[in-house]
């Protein structure tokens, strides 16, 4: 059976669309313009079956979700989401527009030289859209934080307590009185912008709680919940962006994921690594970070996570363990040989993906 390979180059409201013949030399034709709607992809599917020949579908991941592609793939065709940072690119390349990128596409897709991105089922997509809603909702905590902050420096209110935020500075907040009644309206506007971002955040972490006896990667981010320095949010966000960990077949690459491998640039004899890639997931790869402070102090199980531990399961427990013993000595070690405290929690934060890894790979996903 023939294949016939489609790019579509994916904008809101219109599609470009090329076709590659099957072969090395086949033929690399536009197909013109579709309007980006059900009824009309429907229309370009049904144009371009042909017995004996088989459609493979791709396009760039992007703004417009997965939709597309469950469409295609629930018409019986192969339909691949697309990595855009992992598109080649030619040096010489000038031009640029849908028409080109649409047979590039095609080309690429004919020739096995694009990535594919991991699709979510709907109902893990929901759950990734939750989580991602409560780290917008803490962005938002926190600008409404720093809002209230500048707004006091240029009045010459600072605060000389120990610590921001805790119910000592909230008195203080509360004995600070203007004399403009406009700058008392800007203060008080400020303070309740600060509660109601407080109060969205904390609804968002309850319905997370609520939900997660509904996901299928509950067992895992219970077993995530037992290792130091991850917590239920933690936990969630991290699955949420990788989904099985299964698919990852070596440690290395779910570091890669998270973008907490170093770059390199070797040759002959010349063999030179510098910073992180940073080419994966950020939000993920920032919470690892936040959990490897925590490897800043000695292994021990504290009173928080000892009533979970004993009823988790013996593997669990061994692997949650064993990364306490191994990151903790593993971050004195880097310290000792003169690592920056930032070059240590990144390390110690690529060493942790292993041991999610294995978690992973022990912890069975519900369906």
């Amino acid at each position: 059976m023939n294949m016939l390979y489609v790019g579509l180059d994916v904008h809101k409201a219109t599609i470009a669309v090329a076709v590659a013949e099957d072969g090395r030399r086949g033929e690399v034709r536009s197909q013109g313009t579709i309007e980006n709607t059900p009824t009309q992809i429907a229309k370009l599917i049904k144009r371009l079956v042909k017995p004996g020949q088989e459609l493979h579908f791709c396009y760039e991941a992007g703004c417009c979700g997965y939709g597309l592609q469950r469409q295609i793939v629930a018409s019986g065709h192969l339909c691949t989401v697309v990595a855009p940072s992992r598109i080649p690119h030619k040096p010489g390349e000038r031009i640029k527009t849908d028409r080109r990128d649409a047979m590039k596409l095609a080309r690429l897709n004919r020739a096995g030289e694009l990535d594919a991105v991991w699709v979510p089922d709907v109902a893990h997509e929901a759950m990734r859209d939750l989580v991602r809603s409560r780290g917008d909702a803490m962005e938002q905590w926190k600008s409404c934080k720093q809002q209230l902050q500048s707004f006091l420096l240029r009045h010459g209110r600072i605060y000389s307590g120990p610590c921001c935020w805790t119910k000592k500075h909230y008195t203080w907040l509360a004995e600070q009185k203007f004399e403009h009644p406009a700058h008392q309206i800007v203060f008080q506007d400020y303070i309740n912008a600060i509660h109601d971002a407080e109060k969205r955040h904390e609804q968002l972490v309850r319905q997370i709680k609520d939900l997660l006896p509904h996901w299928s990667m509950k067992p895992l981010v219970e077993a995530l919940c037992l290792m130091k320095g991850i917590s239920l949010i933690a936990a969630a966000t991290i699955l949420s962006v990788t989904g099985d960990l299964r698919r990852f077949r070596t440690p290395m690459q779910l570091s890669s994921y998270f973008g907490l491998v170093p770059c390199e640039h070797s040759s002959g004899n010349s063999v030179k690594r510098f910073k992180l890639t940073k080419a994966g997931n950020g939000e993920g790869r920032r919470v690892l970070i936040q959990s490897a402070w925590c490897y800043r102090y000695p292994a021990r199980v504290t009173k928080l996570k000892e009533p979970q531990l004993s009823v988790a399961d013996k593997s669990i427990r061994d692997v949650a363990w064993r990364a306490q013993l191994r990151l903790s000595k593993r971050y004195r070690r880097l310290l000792a040989l003169g690592k920056k405290t930032p070059v240590a929690c990144a390390a110690v934060a690529r060493e942790l993906t292993t041991f999610i890894w294995e978690m992973g790979q022990i912890v069975p996903i519900t369906s």
